[in-house]
């Protein structure tokens, strides 16, 4: 990635090609989440609501390995837009050193708390059996995801998007296949249920993996990963740090956020858990897109910003606005039109299709405002900003959310808790551009 192309090419073609390789990578991850859901959902609605409920430590997880690999990737562009390569490799270095620690604690804890945390939701032994069995699985192959991410935020940071999208397509493509495979035993594989499930997952990631591992130990890379760099330099860890921690927690939020909805919503059916589980696997066609244009974005505002070309910056902010607008248009069309067959696709149970499909037309009407929050929060983090672009988080997952679920809840019933998903948005949203006007002009 050289300095003529990222400061001198035109912004369109620049973001797009940047861009584009990681929505559509995206899109396939969320392909691969649905078509994890929608084979669970066929063994019982037991194993969906197990899933809904495990989701949000499964969450949890992903949180720290992305808003680590945040930091990873801010201080990387950052160093490289300022020429600073040493600091660049040390960045890179220390970062994958971190992220294989995180993995390891995190297995070991997630798994210990799970028959635990799921209690305290349901009273059921078989969801809570399910939930331990598809758990125990998921949360061993942490320190893979860790190290995964941290490679993809790397090839990122340098501009490498193509070969971000082949490694994320190896492993959600291997995902796809083996779901059926592994959870009812085709062929001469056993039928392991929602263990299967479990391992199919782990398995696409050891492949994304190893297909990053390849491509970095075969090709001439611009930032490289060195033992000599691995001394200790609490500096940039700081650094690291203090932009990975509140990317992890803007990311993190929705777990606290899912967690208190489930309890919310289990005082009234274990039908309404299902609803909620099912949204946040099918909002993901829409979120893991933007996320892809978000980071896109990310490394072209850093780079640009580090090198002093503040004009570019805006532009470029404000074409990535644009385009997660388009999704999210299409995402609220969608889910007006279609939202019985969506819902149709992870039950057969009647009841749980019409509430379904209420809750996703109202749940809708946030997604377009939501286009304002999402693109301000990462563009804050590409500045190095993390804290201001932890405060919008904090509105859309807990500040706003939490009171205003609480409050509908009790005045509204469950159908008050799919209100509070699009007050939350439009709330937010003035929040974000507040924060973001503020920041930008005492920064630029």
């Amino acid at each position: 990635m050289n300095d003529t192309f990222m400061k001198e090419r035109p912004i369109f073609p620049l973001l797009v090609s940047m861009a584009l390789p990681m929505v559509l990578s995206m899109t396939v991850n969320a392909l691969y989440n649905i078509v994890d859901s929608f084979f669970v959902a066929q063994i019982s609605e037991q194993a969906m609501t197990a899933l809904s409920l495990v989701y949000p430590v499964q969450n949890m997880i992903n949180a720290i390995a992305i808003g680590f690999g945040v930091g990873i990737n801010a201080l990387i562009a950052l160093y490289s837009g300022a020429g600073d390569r040493c600091r660049a490799d040390t960045a890179a270095t220390h970062g994958l050193v971190f992220s294989i620690l995180h993995g390891l604690i995190a297995a070991v804890v997630c798994i210990a708390m799970m028959p635990g945390f799921l209690r305290l939701f349901t009273g059921d032994e078989a969801v809570i059996a399910l939930g331990v069995r598809y758990s125990s699985i998921a949360f061993f192959f942490a320190p893979v995801i860790m190290a995964e991410l941290c490679f993809e935020k790397l090839f990122q940071a340098v501009g490498r998007m193509n070969e971000t999208m082949a490694a994320l397509l190896c492993g959600s493509i291997t995902n796809i296949i083996l779901d059926p495979v592994l959870i009812f035993g085709l062929g001469p594989f056993p039928m392991l249920g929602i263990s299967g499930a479990a391992l199919a997952t782990g398995i696409g990631q050891c492949v994304t993996l190893s297909v990053y591992l390849i491509i970095y130990c075969t090709h001439r890379f611009p930032v490289q990963l060195r033992l000599s760099c691995i001394k200790p330099d609490w500096r940039l860890d700081a650094k690291l740090y203090s932009i990975g921690v509140p990317a992890i927690l803007n990311l993190a939020l929705p777990s606290v956020l899912v967690s208190f909805l489930n309890s919310l919503l289990a005082a009234y059916s274990q039908g309404y858990v299902v609803i909620l589980g099912i949204y946040y696997k099918l909002q993901t066609f829409l979120y893991l897109p933007a996320g892809g244009i978000v980071q896109g974005m990310r490394p072209l505002i850093s780079y640009n910003y580090g090198a002093g070309e503040h004009g570019r910056v805006k532009k470029i902010y404000n074409l990535a606005m644009g385009m997660n607008a388009a999704i999210m248009a299409a995402g609220t069309i969608i889910c007006l039109v279609g939202s019985p067959a969506l819902i149709g696709m992870f039950t057969t149970n009647a009841d749980t299709i019409a509430a379904g499909q209420v809750a996703l037309r109202i749940i809708s009407a946030g997604f377009l405002v939501s286009t304002l929050s999402v693109t301000a929060s990462g563009s804050l983090e590409a500045l190095g900003k993390g804290t201001q672009s932890l405060v919008i988080s904090l509105c859309r997952y807990i500040i706003i959310m939490i009171p205003a679920a609480w409050i509908l809840c009790r005045l509204f019933g469950p159908v008050g808790v799919w209100h509070a998903f699009w007050v939350t948005e439009l709330l937010s949203a003035l929040a974000a551009a507040l924060v973001y006007k503020r920041t930008v002009k005492l920064n630029v």
